[in-house]
């Protein structure tokens, strides 16, 4: 009778942080931060072209998120280009379910070279095939961004 008294606590606990997940996928991360004056994640590049980095806030739709544990999502930039984003101090995370969903982000813009090992890890991370990864035989120059505060819509 006891074991059938854990296994149902058991079975609540599971379905109550499922529950809780759902009621998550979206909502404010991080920081707290207003809709208000966010500009399109498109004119990124260009309001980085300039100045290496840019503090800004920006809207568009998520393109992808970490499989792992939502540290990390990407967006759309235009031109067939992904930003990837991820979150300051890793001090929070995004739902995994978030991709196509539109965000705001605020935080620090800027452009720079990632790494191969970097590279082959965030594309574990994606969930991408043995092959992908290991065709990954140069670093990148690419568009980041650390945000500190993230609303998924």
């Amino acid at each position: 009778m006891k074991s059938i008294g854990i296994a149902l606590v058991c079975l609540y606990m599971s379905l109550s942080s499922y529950g809780q997940e759902i009621l998550n996928s979206t909502g404010h991360f991080g920081e707290k931060i207003s809709k208000k004056g966010a500009v399109s994640v498109k004119k990124l590049p260009e309001k980085v072209e300039n100045s290496n980095t840019v503090e800004i806030k920006v809207k568009g739709i998520v393109a992808e998120v970490c499989q792992v544990s939502g540290c990390w999502m990407t967006m759309d930039i235009g031109d067939d280009e992904r930003m990837r984003v991820k979150f300051k101090d890793y001090g929070f995370f995004v739902p995994k379910d978030a991709a196509g969903k539109t965000a705001i982000i605020r935080g620090i813009a800027k452009k720079e070279t990632i790494s191969i090992d970097e590279l082959k890890h965030l594309a574990e991370d994606a969930g991408k095939s043995e092959k992908e990864i290991n065709s990954i035989k140069e670093p990148e120059e690419a568009l980041t961004f650390v945000a500190d505060g993230v609303i998924i819509k």
